[in-house]
Parts: C-alpha cells; sequence; structure tokens
C-alpha cells in the first residue's frame, strides 16, 4: 500500500492517530481492540497502577502504548524497546512528542524475520536499563518467537530490572496434555510439528516464525532465572480451548524471594 492511500484510508476511517497499516504488526482491523484487550488483561491480572513504571519488550508500532497513555498517570512512565528502527521512530515522533513521559528505545537485534542487519544477539544482549527500574513489564507474542537460549537470557534480564514487588506478564504457546489432545483432534490453530520435545516450531527453515514450549520445562526455566509463575496460567483459546482468556497462553510472574 503506497503511502497516499494508507493516508487517505487513515483519514476516511478518523484514524491518523494510528500508526500506517504497513506498520502494523497486527491487522488493520483488530489494532485498536487488541491493545484495549491487554490493558483491561494488565489492570485485571498485574493490578497495573497508573503511577507505576513500566515497560513494553517487542512494542512495536504503539499497539498497547497508545491505550496506555489515557492510562498511566504523569507520576508514571513507559518505556518501549522494539528491534525494528521504522517502528521505535515513529513512536518516538507521535507518541512522545504528546506524552513525554513514554519513551521508545530500538534494541539493534538481529532477527532473520524482523532485523537481519542486526548487531547483536538476544541470548547475550543486556538492556541498556537500570535493575530494578520497573515495577510492571510484559511481553506480548516475544516469547512466542524466541529460542531457548534467548528466552532465557531476556528472563534473568526481567528479573534484574524488576523491583522488589515487581511483576511481568508474558505470552507463550505452551505444549501440555490438554493442548496435544486437542492436537489430535486438529483443533490447534498452529501445527507445532518440528523440533525437540521441549520445545516445539512450526517452520524448521524460519525457525522464530512461531515457537511452542512444554510448560514443565518452561516453569522450570523461569524459576532458573529468579523469577516464578505468580497465579494461574491463563490458557488461551490458540490450542481449541473453549475457555481461552485471550488468545496466547498467559503467565503472570514475579521476582523470586531467592532470585535476584
Amino acid at each position: 500500500m503506497s503511502a497516499p492511500v494508507d493516508y487517505v484510508l487513515r483519514l476516511a476511517k478518523g484514524q491518523l492517530h494510528l500508526p500506517p497499516f504497513r506498520l502494523r504488526d497486527v491487522g488493520p482491523t483488530d489494532f485498536e481492540a487488541t491493545g484495549r484487550e491487554f490493558l483491561g488483561l494488565f489492570v485485571k491480572l498485574a493490578n497495573l497502577q497508573p503511577n507505576e513504571r513500566v515497560l513494553d519488550i517487542g512494542c512495536g508500532c504503539g499497539r498497547i502504548a497508545l491505550p496506555l497513555t489515557g492510562y498511566l498517570s504523569r507520576a508514571g512512565s513507559y518505556t518501549g524497546m522494539d528491534i525494528t528502527r521504522k517502528t521505535i521512530e515513529w513512536c518516538q515522533q507521535n507518541i512522545t512528542r504528546r506524552y513525554p513521559n513514554f519513551q521508545f528505545v530500538q534494541a539493534d537485534l538481529f532477527s532473520q524475520r524482523y532485523n537481519p542487519t542486526g548487531r547483536y544477539l538476544a541470548k547475550n544482549y543486556t538492556f541498556p536499563l537500570a535493575d530494578k527500574q520497573f515495577d510492571f513489564i510484559f511481553l506480548t507474542s516475544v516469547f512466542t518467537h524466541m529460542l531457548p537460549e534467548d528466552v532465557e537470557n531476556y528472563l534473568r534480564e526481567i528479573a534484574r530490572l524488576l523491583q522488589e514487588s515487581g511483576r511481568a506478564l508474558m505470552t507463550y504457546f505452551l505444549l501440555n496434555e490438554a493442548q496435544q489432545l486437542l492436537a489430535e483432534q486438529s483443533k490447534n490453530d498452529i501445527n507445532f510439528q518440528y523440533g525437540p520435545g521441549l520445545y516445539r516450531l512450526w517452520n524448521e527453515v524460519i525457525p522464530e516464525s512461531a515457537v511452542a514450549y512444554e510448560e514443565n520445562f518452561l516453569i522450570e526455566l523461569i524459576q532458573k532465572c529468579g523469577l516464578e509463575v505468580s497465579g494461574p496460567v491463563y490458557y488461551g483459546v490458540w490450542s481449541g480451548r473453549n475457555d481461552g482468556l485471550s488468545y496466547q497462553d498467559i503467565l503472570l510472574v514475579k521476582r523470586s524471594p531467592v532470585g535476584y
């Protein structure tokens, strides 16, 4: 879609405050709805408060940052990080200018799919942020595109960045007995048919296209990294469940008392 056509479509829909369609990481019809959905989940599951310090890892072009501008107070703050330069630039120009307590930073990480010229690897990347800087950290559809050694490093970084009473919400595709039974009935939306049992891939040529993790393995990895699961697992509908809370599976974690 050309830039002029993109502009006219957004103008006609009254959506000039939203990013161009070419930058969006979800379909144009559900961009705003998805942002509102997750803001509601943050409040419901993690008791997010308007004055808290928030970190969004994998912020994209502001899908969740935009609704948060109407929720976080001036006493609160938001930091968004993403590997895609163009989306970060749009957020800086269109969100930070209006909301100075909303900051956006590019993490120039290599990704075969999203940033093939990235300088750093996720497995040993240190976020340029201070220890215990945040009350709430979230990652939506980030770990669903990452391999185990990368996930482990991110979990350790989350433990470092959370203050003592902080919490983090993250989404996954979880493999477990219930999911497997539904898979045998062809009810899973995604067929994770490649890779070892502890994690499975949808596409073995481009592994990060979609990655699923065996639930018990993931929980042990979370604990190994100085975190612990807080509350139940909130399963999603991707696996074919009728009682899913969202699309992907959701875990809420906090710092372990014996962790960092």
